[in-house]
């Protein structure tokens, strides 16, 4: 067992009685850690400093407990995938905004495979403790790995492309008019230039000069990524 004095970065600083209750708090998570499926992470929700990473974790990450606390925003350069952070960062924000009790749910890539690779969590995370003014003061995130032999991993994988591709596509999909969203998504499809002018009663040239230009608004270099757009902004 950690002594108590270890449980908590030395600069940790809250009201005196809500630090024995986080003491309690994390020392009752130490003592079921090598019973527990996964690996649980405490931060402080004030600047998102790492306060507390379970065993397993710390196995996984070869790295121990003050050498972790050590790392500022390296922390998620090093050990993450930054594509993963931009996606759930944004949740723990509005977690500690809302102040409530909602559990967010998010997967992440972490470099705890041979040789540093990623590897796949689902994790879950919620407020843990609050402040003497009721304000969020810290979030605990529960980690479970992904059998990498589980069909699963490929759909997460996929599902993480798409979810990117949203984020940083939204603008180019917004601006498309209704005209250029429906040959999109007929293009996707498969349909002929003479097929989507018929459903449109335009001309055959004119359907070929909009797909042109929605290719090059797209940045796409094939079909596959006008299919996979359409895919993404749920035009198919």
């Amino acid at each position: 067992m950690t002594l108590p004095s270890e449980l908590l970065p030395k600069s940790f600083n809250c009201q005196s009685n809500i630090y024995k209750q986080i003491l309690h708090k994390i020392s009752t998570l130490e003592s079921l850690e090598d019973a527990l499926p996964m690996v649980f992470i405490i931060h402080d929700m004030r600047d998102f400093s790492l306060i507390y990473m379970s065993k397993l974790g710390l196995e996984k990450l070869k790295i121990t407990q003050e050498e972790l606390r050590g790392y500022s925003d390296e922390y998620f350069i090093k050990f993450f995938n930054i594509e993963d952070v931009e996606n759930y960062l944004p949740k723990f924000k509005a977690m500690s905004e809302n102040n409530s009790d909602e559990i967010i749910t998010f997967f992440q890539q972490v470099r705890t495979g041979e040789d540093g690779n990623f590897e796949w969590y689902l994790s879950g995370a919620k407020i843990f403790m609050r402040d003497e003014n009721g304000l969020p003061l810290l979030s605990i995130t529960m980690a479970m790995p992904i059998n990498v032999h589980l069909h699963v991993t490929a759909k997460v994988e996929r599902l993480m492309e798409e979810n990117i591709l949203l984020r940083e596509s939204a603008h180019i999909f917004a601006a498309l008019t209704a005209r250029e969203k429906f040959i999109l998504k007929y293009t996707a499809l498969g349909d002929s230039s003479l097929k989507i002018s018929k459903a449109l009663n335009i001309a055959e040239n004119t359907v070929k000069t909009h797909r042109r230009n929605i290719k090059q608004k797209l940045n796409a270099k094939s079909n596959y990524d006008i299919t996979k757009f359409a895919q993404t902004f749920n035009l198919i």
